[in-house]
């Protein structure tokens, strides 16, 4: 097939720091050329994900699927009639982008968890494909640090201030992890994390990514006790391919990531999370490690594109609804 990706704007592919949607885009269209299909990149100048880059101009009406990772771009670019065209929605259906994906008619909308369809309301959802790792390219850490690890957003929702909390509640070592490249993490921080810092509590500030990995990998747990609706889950993703369990709130794609009592621990709140913390130490990091190679390899994500795109040029796009919370076929 010859497939175009659309990056969204002024986004390079993959990104200097290796997160985010436009390191998704990059994994996706490096794998999709590994599986033998031609690949075309609309992405910034500075992109080196090593396809052909096209402009911004519109899609190629020469490519048999489009597939957009923008969010307003599959209203606005013309497209040849019957050219499938699918849309990732990679934050959450808010009130911002919820009606923007309820307006797109035509289009294979996917979810990239089940937590985040269900909240789908009334967008019409051609299915889930959760995101993929190349799980080859991350280290197995040996877990030995002695310390919990938290890596993620400054931010109410994400639970860096829970997890500063909850780690000395349980009388565990945490090292953090973050940027601070927005003035609203900055003020974040400095109100409700940085007051909480100091003697087993430490802030690293930003790392790149091995660095992030090795981090994650020496620690004996990554904590997620953050209460908003994450929709992805790829931190979490990434700490089991290094062999490092999850203790997390059951929120957001979490249940969809950590196998509670095998790749991690799901605690219903943050008393039992930090009563459970240091019995993440006991689980299997062997186990963590088989199944992200298991469940959230690239090959797997690459497959599950591929089966889509061949349905839709074979077909009309299915649709999956969801409205009130709930997924639906």
């Amino acid at each position: 097939m010859h497939i175009c990706l659309i990056a969204p704007p002024g986004i390079a592919v993959p990104p200097p720091g290796g997160r985010g949607t436009g390191a998704v885009v990059d994994r996706l269209a490096r794998g999709l050329v590994r599986a033998g299909h031609r690949v075309l990149l609309a992405a910034a100048a500075d992109s080196t994900c090593p396809v052909p880059l096209v402009g911004r101009t519109g899609p190629p009406t020469a490519a048999d699927v489009v597939h957009d990772h923008t969010v307003t771009g599959p209203l606005r670019h013309p497209r040849r009639p019957a050219q499938p065209l699918v849309a990732t929605a990679h934050g959450p259906f808010d009130a911002a982008s919820g009606p923007v994906y309820r307006a797109m008619r035509g289009v294979a909308v996917l979810a990239v968890s089940h937590a985040q369809a269900a909240t789908a309301d009334g967008v019409r959802l051609a299915g889930v494909i959760h995101h993929g790792l190349d799980v080859d390219s991350v280290p197995v850490g040996r877990g030995n640090g002695g310390y919990a690890s938290f890596l993620g957003r400054m931010s109410p929702a994400s639970g860096a201030r829970e997890a500063a909390l909850l780690a000395r509640v349980a009388g565990v070592p945490l090292r953090m992890a973050a940027d601070l490249r927005r003035p609203a993490e900055r003020a974040f921080f400095d109100a409700r994390v940085a007051p909480l810092l100091g003697g087993d509590v430490e802030f690293l500030g930003e790392l790149g990514r091995d660095e992030e990995l090795q981090l994650v990998g020496e620690s004996f747990a990554l904590m997620h006790p953050g209460r908003g609706a994450e929709p992805s889950g790829l931190t979490m993703i990434e700490a089991l391919a290094t062999g490092t369990p999850v203790v997390a709130t059951p929120f957001g794609a979490a249940p969809e990531i950590v196998d509670d009592g095998v790749t991690g621990l799901l605690c219903p709140n943050g008393i039992t999370l930090a009563a459970a913390l240091p019995d993440a130490a006991g689980l299997d990091r062997a186990a963590c490690r088989a199944a992200a190679v298991r469940r959230f390899s690239t090959e797997r994500m690459v497959g599950e594109h591929v089966r889509l795109y061949e349905g839709l040029l074979s077909g009309p796009a299915p649709v999956r609804r969801a409205g009130h919370g709930h997924a639906a076929l």
